[in-house]
Formats: C-alpha cells, sequence, structure tokens
C-alpha cells in the first residue's frame, strides 16, 4: 500500500511553524512514526522503546541531547519522561525558534501529565487517529482503519491478535500495575460486546467478579490510549429528563469485529452488532474530521426518559448544532426522520437556538441517489458523502499547553 496523505498534516505543520515543539498522541500504529517521518525527513530519529536509546538517554541525558541535531523526532516518549524537563530547559535557551522538537506518544493520559507539567506554552498538542474513510477508499466496516490491516487485509485477523497482545503487554502494564492481563483481555471482549450501548459499569463488573470502581479504572485506562470512544449525554435546557451515562463505543471497527468475532462480510451482514458497528463508525469518523482539523472533540448523544433518542448530536457555530441519525440500512424511509424532527422541535423553543441541521446517515445502495430529501429539513446522506463533507479542509488549528 503506497504511502497515503493524512488530513492532520496541514494542522501539523502550521503548528510547527509557530511552536518549538509539536507532541503527537494517538494509539499504537496509527502511524504517527510514518507521518512525523514524511513531513520532516531531515529531522534526527530516536526511539524511546529502543533499551539501547533508553540507557543511553538515562545515563547522561545532558549529554545524549548534546548530539541530537535538530530538528529532532523523539518517538514513544511517554516511557521516558523525564525527557520533558530536558527538552524543557533547551527550548527555553531559544524560545523563537519552531518546529524544533516532535515528540510522540500512544499513552495520552501518560503522555500529557509530562507535556502540563513541563511544556506548558511550549508546544502545540495533536492527536493522529486510525485512517479515516476521507484519507482512503480502503476504511470500511470490516477492516477499520489501522493502515497495516488495510495495506495486508487477508492477515487482519492475526495483525489484530498480535496488536492486542502487544498493546496489553506494554501499554496498559506501563500505564498500571495490572497482573491479571488474561481477565484484562476478558474485559476488553466484554467492553465490545457492549458496543454502542450505555455504559453500565455494574453489568461489566458482574460477569468479572470485580468491583464497580475498578471497572471504572480499566475503562479509564481503554479511553486514555484511544482504544474507546465514550459519548457523553448532551445536557441542555431541554425541559426534559435527559439519560445521564455516556455510551460506549470500541474506536476502531476492525478492532470492534475482531474482538465480536467477525472475520467475513457476510459474517458483519448478519450479525446483531452491525447496527451498532456501523454507528460506532460514524462516530469515530466523525471524531477524526475534528482533530485532523486540530479542534477539539465535540460530539454527544440523546436520550430521554420517554423515549426521545439521536444517535449524535455535534455543536456547531453560533448556538447552531447538527443532530444526526445513523442507520445500517441502505434505503431510508421518512420515518427515520422523526426522532430529528422532534428533537429540532425542542431546540428550536429554546431562547436564542441556533440553526439546527437533520441528517440521517445510511450505507450506499446500489443505484441510489447519494442525498435526498426524507422529509421536510432533513437529508439523507450515504456515509462516504457525509465524511467528506464532515472532512472538508479548514483552517487549521492546535492545542497549546498553555
Amino acid at each position: 500500500m503506497r504511502y497515503v496523505d493524512r488530513q492532520l498534516s496541514h494542522a501539523l505543520l502550521h503548528a510547527a511553524k509557530n511552536f518549538p515543539a509539536v507532541v503527537l498522541t494517538g494509539p499504537r500504529r496509527a502511524g504517527k512514526t510514518a507521518l512525523l517521518r514524511r513531513l520532516q525527513p531531515a529531522a534526527d530519529y530516536y526511539l524511546f522503546e529502543d533499551p539501547d536509546i533508553i540507557a543511553r538517554f538515562r545515563a547522561d541525558p545532558q549529554g545524549f541531547l548534546e548530539g541530537v541535531r535538530l530538528p529532532a523526532i523523539f518517538d514513544e516518549i511517554q516511557n521516558v519522561p523525564e525527557v520533558f524537563n530536558f527538552v524543557r530547559s533547551r527550548i527555553d535557551r531559544a524560545p523563537r525558534r519552531t518546529g524544533q522538537w516532535f515528540l510522540t506518544g500512544s499513552q495520552e493520559a501518560a503522555l500529557m501529565r509530562g507535556v502540563s507539567e513541563s511544556m506548558a506554552g511550549r508546544a502545540a498538542v495533536l492527536e493522529l487517529l486510525p485512517m479515516s474513510l476521507a484519507e482512503t477508499a480502503k476504511v470500511n466496516l470490516l477492516d477499520g482503519g489501522y493502515p497495516e490491516v488495510l495495506a495486508r487485509p487477508r492477515a487482519r485477523r492475526l495483525w489484530f491478535s498480535s496488536y492486542l497482545q502487544t498493546y496489553i503487554e506494554r501499554d496498559v502494564r506501563s500505564i498500571t500495575a495490572i497482573r491479571d492481563l488474561a481477565t484484562f483481555r476478558r474485559f476488553f471482549a466484554l467492553v465490545a460486546s457492549r458496543h454502542g450501548s450505555v455504559l453500565n459499569k455494574t453489568d461489566l463488573a458482574a460477569p468479572l467478579g470485580m468491583s464497580v470502581p475498578a471497572i471504572g479504572n480499566w475503562l479509564d485506562i481503554l479511553e486514555a490510549t484511544a482504544q474507546v470512544l465514550m459519548v457523553q449525554p448532551y445536557f441542555d435546557n431541554l425541559g426534559k429528563r435527559i439519560i445521564k451515562s455516556p455510551k460506549v463505543y470500541i474506536s476502531d471497527s476492525g478492532l470492534a469485529c475482531h474482538l465480536l468475532g467477525i472475520e467475513s462480510r457476510g459474517e458483519l451482514e448478519r450479525s446483531p452488532f452491525l447496527g451498532a458497528i456501523v454507528e460506532g463508525f460514524v462516530a469515530s469518523e466523525i471524531i477524526k474530521a475534528q482533530v485532523n482539523a486540530g479542534d477539539r472533540r465535540q460530539l454527544f448523544y440523546f436520550r430521554d426518559q420517554q423515549g426521545l433518542e439521536v444517535d449524535f448530536v455535534v455543536p456547531g457555530k453560533q448556538g447552531g448544532v447538527s443532530l444526526i441519525e445513523v442507520k445500517a440500512t441502505r434505503s431510508v424511509k421518512p420515518a427515520m426522520a422523526q426522532s430529528l424532527l422532534r428533537l429540532a422541535a425542542a431546540w428550536k423553543e429554546r431562547a436564542g437556538g441556533g440553526k439546527v441541521e437533520k441528517v440521517v446517515v445510511h450505507r450506499e445502495g446500489r443505484g441510489a441517489p447519494s442525498t435526498t430529501a426524507l422529509a421536510p429539513g432533513v437529508k439523507a446522506v450515504t456515509i462516504p458523502d457525509f465524511v467528506a463533507e464532515a472532512s472538508r479542509p479548514r483552517r487549521a488549528k492546535t492545542r497549546s499547553t498553555a
């Protein structure tokens, strides 16, 4: 598979022009190293998972950095968090020199702790997720978006098995002292079986014989390492009793299928999880569009205790909002717009309510039009068209640690 240009490139280059350091987070094997080495081909490269590199740095930090030619890429920096203090001192010697340090890490919680403590105001923070459908048409429900799976889809099962083993043995162990890794793997599979559901920690704790606080800690690990998406409920003054627990999704649809034992497109089509996997795929694509533009994540769902539910709510400009329903079907019907219309009506009753966009997102059907007017003010859009619209180039933004 040839190199695919990543949409985050624009935000990353913009950050490099304005900050001495750029911190790139994201899950393992999402393509962080490939992206940086593509954009900074002349940069010195150091992998801080290499025992020799770690030993050399810890033996003589100042001497090690004296031998570094800038710009430099420090990969998987969370393994040696003390690097931040030394890099900070180097930045402070020449604070106006931008694009000098590129730091990556697979564990955002551990990484960001070091960044916030040592690099405030000195670094822009960006996140790279697996590939989006907007970046390559190879991204799909069964394979997901990890570059290596897309390059060799026939090795999908072996790749995901190896990925899980590496993730659990390296990332999970380095974050917390989990002794029973087999139970953690069962926990991960159990979370996958709740893909697209409202989170119930007690429901997860009981089969594993664990406490609810322990389950909460393990969910925090999955979220910190970008393995799950927690979509929070949308709170607003709509005069309704709102469900307050988040919905949980496995971040990558390919990994979700693997954890659920779905190994072919035929099995996926017959699976009772098809609707949830399609829904999670769209959620992931919305988040990818946001972070690839350098924006913060903004994705919610709505469900009240009277049964009104809308899959996703995305805040817009000037108090506006996008209401999104996701359907696994390839054909749509006007009845699918009813929840959108009901929530939109409640939204417009609010004082100062902005523009409300209403969209039903569905899978492609052969010979069917890609966009149709489903109901007054409601449009039906295929997943590829929806993703293309959500990923339209916007002015690059970056998060500073200040």
